[in-house]
């Protein structure tokens, strides 16, 4: 009777030192506390890395009553990515709530190959600014598709900014693995563009961008169909940028974008390419033994040496 007596007591006492660790765990750092500062959480960081980070920033008391917090109200799932004021003042509860929503910043993803009008209209589905002046203000080509952390309150010419910086640095990065390639920016920048769209796949771009290339030094028509897609614009019937199938008079349509009547580089980029694509285009060797490709039903790039080489691949992968 005696050691039951003891082992309940013990029992008690563990389930009091608990409940005390539990209660004093959820309080404030400092009820105090007026100020308040900016607490960042990555994309793919978990609960018990956002437990670390908070204690190491002093904004909870105990990591482990924190991640028990959350996973009791069921806050572990919904935790966001971005940047959230936070304060120490918070219970441990109030700061896992906060963290699932009022971000200050919006997570913003731009896909390689958008074209600038395409951009405006997906920042501006998150961000108040006038599509028509975005369009007007951005260099195509220079809106380097990444994923953004942008404050929710950034104007549009901070995120012009935001994002015109980021290609520059990439230019630069591909540039310093090529540091002898005398080609201007804007050149390789176009022929970018140029392989971005008419390339599916990262381990084609390098040869299409050096047929590109090889056609417009030997003044040959590049006959390229993202040039046409480009100089048509807005499809109203089809609510798309790039027009699906083009037909003979869209070919013959008379404006700068149309390579298959103008020969050389279109006069600028024709979307805003990815990394892979101006590399491919700083590393593309005009001394190909190729001089034609298309791309199969899978996208697949399928070259050719020949005028009839080139016919029977059209044959044999497209037709």
């Amino acid at each position: 009777m005696k050691k039951f007596k003891i082992l309940f007591l013990l029992i008690a006492l563990i389930i009091l030192g608990i409940y005390f660790m539990y209660s004093e765990g959820s309080l404030p750092v400092d009820k105090r506390n007026t100020g308040s500062t900016i607490f960042k959480v990555e994309k793919g960081d978990g609960l018990f890395s956002v437990a670390k980070k908070l204690a190491s920033e002093d904004l909870i008391r105990n990591k482990l009553i924190f991640t028990v917090i959350a996973f009791q109200k069921d806050i572990d799932k919904k935790i966001q990515a971005g940047e959230f004021k936070l304060s120490k003042k918070m219970s441990a509860q109030e700061v896992a709530e906060a963290l699932t929503h009022g971000t200050v910043d919006e997570w913003i993803t731009i896909v390689e190959g958008l074209r600038k009008e395409e951009i405006a209209q997906k920042l501006a589905q998150t961000f108040t600014f006038s599509e028509i002046s975005f369009i007007e203000q951005a260099k195509e080509g220079h809106l380097f598709p990444d994923t953004y952390l942008i404050p929710k309150t950034a104007t549009m010419d901070s995120i012009i900014q935001l994002m015109e910086a980021n290609f520059q640095k990439k230019m630069a990065e591909a540039r310093a693995e090529r540091p002898f390639e005398k080609r201007s920016d804007n050149e390789v920048l176009i022929l970018a563009s140029l392989v971005e769209r008419e390339a599916k796949f990262a381990d084609d771009r390098r040869i299409v961008a050096s047929i590109i290339l090889k056609r417009a030094q030997s003044d040959w028509p590049l006959q390229l169909d993202a040039t046409i897609q480009y100089g048509l614009g807005y499809q109203r019937k089809e609510k798309t940028w790039w027009k699906r199938d083009l037909t003979i008079e869209d070919l013959k349509v008379d404006n700068t974008y149309n390579t298959y009547e103008r020969k050389g580089l279109p006069p600028a980029p024709i979307c805003n390419p990815g990394l892979d694509s101006i590399k491919a285009a700083l590393a593309a060797d005009p001394n190909t033994p190729y001089w034609y490709y298309v791309n199969d039903k899978k996208g697949r790039v399928q070259v050719a040496k020949t005028l009839e080489e080139h016919n029977e691949n059209i044959r044999k992968y497209v037709q």
